[in-house]
This record gives C-alpha cells, sequence and structure tokens, in this order.
C-alpha cells in the first residue's frame, strides 16, 4: 500500500472571539477537536460536514494559510506549518465562489498573472497557458475580461489557475457553488480526469450527489469532530446496518444520519 501523502493527527485549532452586545465578552471556540486522517496518491478524498463544521479550518491548515493550534498536521511528510516552502510548490488550491481572480483582466491576462506568481519562466507560459484554457474550455474566450465571464467559466478558469504549477495535490473547497447543471458536470468530469492523472485531490461539498460519484473515501466532521471515515458504500452500509433497515439509504440519508447523532460533545 501506498505511504500517505497527506497524514492529520490529533489536529486542533481554537479561535478567540468576542461575544454579547459589545462584544466585551470572550469566548474560545474549538473548530477541530483533535482530528486524525490520511489521504493517499491519487485519491479523491471528501471532506462532508455542515457549515461551521470544520472543513475550510482543515483545508486552510493543510494548504499552510493557518496554523494549528496543537496536533499534527503533514503533506508530503512535511509539516504544514513550520515547513511551509516545501510544501507550497507542489499544491494548489480553489476556494468556492468566483475569488482568486482578477474581474477587469481578461482571462488569458488572469493566468499570466499568477504563472509569474508561481515563478514559472515567462518562455514557458504562452505554450502551457494555452493548453490550460483548451483543457479548460476557454481557449476562444481567452482576451475577454473575466467579468463577462458566466460563473461556470470562471470556475474553469479557476481550475485553469490551479493547474498553472502542475501541481501533485489540489484542494478543492466547495468549486460547484453556484454552478448550473451542465457546469457543474463538466466541472466533475475535470476532476476525475485529475485523479486518472495521478492527482490528488481533496474535496469539500455541499452536494452529496457530487460527493458519491467522485470520492473514493469520505470523512464527515462535524462540531470539529470526525464521525465516520469511510468509503460511501461502507458509509452506507454503516448507516442501513444501524437502522436495521432492509433498503441501502443513498449518501445523502446516511449523512443526515450520520449528523444527527447525539454523541457529539
Amino acid at each position: 500500500m501506498k505511504n500517505p501523502i497527506i497524514t492529520v493527527q490529533s489536529l486542533k485549532r481554537t479561535y478567540l472571539t468576542h461575544i454579547g452586545l459589545l462584544n466585551k465578552e470572550k469566548k474560545l471556540v474549538e473548530a477541530l477537536k483533535g482530528i486524525d486522517f490520511e489521504v493517499y496518491p491519487g485519491e479523491i478524498f471528501g471532506l462532508l460536514g455542515p457549515n461551521g463544521a470544520g472543513k475550510t479550518t482543515t483545508i486552510k491548515i493543510l494548504t499552510t494559510l493557518l496554523a494549528p493550534s496543537s496536533g499534527q498536521a503533514k503533506v508530503f511528510g512535511f509539516k504544514a506549518f513550520g515547513e511551509e516552502k516545501k510544501i507550497r510548490p507542489r499544491i494548489n488550491f480553489i476556494f468556492g465562489g468566483e475569488r482568486s481572480l482578477y474581474w477587469r483582466l481578461s482571462g488569458l491576462d488572469n493566468l499570466k498573472y499568477f504563472a509569474d506568481i508561481y515563478k514559472i519562466p515567462r518562455k514557458k507560459q504562452t505554450e502551457l497557458i494555452d493548453d490550460l484554457l483548451k483543457e479548460v474550455g476557454l481557449y476562444d474566450v481567452r482576451k475577454r475580461k473575466v467579468e463577462t465571464y458566466s460563473k461556470g467559466m470562471k470556475q474553469k478558469l479557476q481550475i485553469a489557475r490551479a493547474l498553472l504549477n502542475d501541481p501533485e495535490i489540489i484542494f478543492l473547497d466547495e468549486p460547484s457553488i453556484g454552478l448550473d447543471p451542465v457546469a457543474a458536470r463538466t466541472l466533475k468530469n475535470m476532476i476525475r480526469a485529475l485523479s486518472e492523472k495521478g492527482k490528488t485531490v481533496l474535496l469539500t461539498t455541499h452536494y452529496m450527489q457530487e460527493a458519491e460519484e467522485l470520492c473514493h473515501r469520505i470523512a464527515v466532521i462535524n462540531h470539529g469532530q470526525i464521525i465516520a471515515l469511510d468509503t460511501v458504500e461502507g458509509l452506507k452500509n454503516r448507516v442501513k446496518n444501524e437502522q436495521n433497515s432492509s433498503q441501502m439509504p443513498n449518501l445523502e440519508d446516511a449523512y443526515i444520519h450520520l449528523i444527527s447523532e447525539p454523541n457529539i460533545a
């Protein structure tokens, strides 16, 4: 069996917030309460959970954007906090919505800008960018300003941006949010293609059908704790047995059952 490409052990993250009418009262919030999981090369790994469960916090730690409070998160065997420079050139990420794009620039100029940030030599940029634009279906509109793009087109451009540095791991935080069915299907096909090329994908989503179709394994997180981790079929079988049902639930029903269990502190 391959060694894990991502290892998370006893990972915790706490925040100090201010509450009350005048924000004078302090409260310590536990976003992550000591989670553990591993992700393997070439895997599409799903992280599912309600809003505020800890999904985005986990991704921000793994992408070296946020320091953990305690525990360990390793990517390629390197610490996500402390060895960031060894990780960042080998990963990329997409957060849901239309962030990380400059709307007043063309799609082409956006990719040129990010190629410079990723320190891709200028002599290699033209062919690389043209190939990526063709791959995501935006070559014919590459000179149009991004502000004229549809949501689906913007998300395709995000994918092209995330592939500029040929990352080994791609983190996708709700990448299909706001997409119409056609654009969402195109995105799913792109994610499958990434895995087939040997890329590792860590995906968060609220769309259960998307997770069921794409993910090799899924971790369900709630209130900062991982409450289940298995294949899609494994999760459904677990719930079927817990409910003593003769029928196999779909992933959405299994997910709702799991996050409704009264065993979370």
